[in-house]
């Protein structure tokens, strides 16, 4: 028998997080190398909106996740993965709603008001702090490298999972319909 899979709306908000992660993580690399210049600054925003984003659908995946937990594990995962699976998992819950935070804390502690999508003014955390700013930054590139790891992490485990024990628990995210 099959494991049960999750609820298309868990699995909806899992592919869409994991492509705007990408993406982010992608940008984000890439925009801290540009010089001052209109691009530079686009890339920033393009980054803060997604990272809104990815904040948003952290927090309704958490409350849909608090309503609908997650289908059990099939018989064969070992002991040692039954206990780890739920830590990586909150810690890319938290990761995913601390990087977005760190962000608009440290836009805040600069004094760059976030307008998300360039439309909605998004309130300052913080006040401006020069040297908030840097502590937040250098958060934030830290917990962009812990996000890494863990995400590297992850799918190195879902690879293993799907391709090396064929144990069903990738096709229980991927798999196509509703529960």
């Amino acid at each position: 028998m099959p494991a049960p899979t999750y609820h298309a709306i868990s699995k909806s908000l899992h592919w869409l997080t994991a492509v705007a992660v990408f993406g982010l993580l992608g940008v984000g690399l890439w925009m801290t190398g540009l010089p001052i210049s209109l691009l530079k600054l686009q890339a920033y925003a393009w980054h803060k909106w997604i990272g809104l984003v990815v904040l948003l659908f952290t927090v309704l995946r958490l409350l849909w996740r608090w309503r609908h937990p997650p289908p059990p594990l099939p018989g064969a995962i070992a002991r040692w993965e039954r206990a780890l699976a739920p830590v990586a998992h909150w810690m890319l819950l938290a990761l995913l709603v601390a990087m977005p935070a760190s962000g608009w804390l440290m836009s805040s502690a600069a004094g760059v008001s976030v307008f998300w999508f360039g439309v909605l003014a998004l309130p300052d955390l913080v006040p401006r702090n020069p040297d908030l700013f840097e502590a937040l930054r250098t958060l934030h590139h830290l917990l962009s490298r812990l996000l890494i790891v863990v995400v590297a992490l992850h799918v190195a485990a879902v690879v293993r999972h799907d391709v090396v024990r064929r144990d069903g628990i990738f096709r229980r995210m991927w798999s196509i319909g509703t529960k």
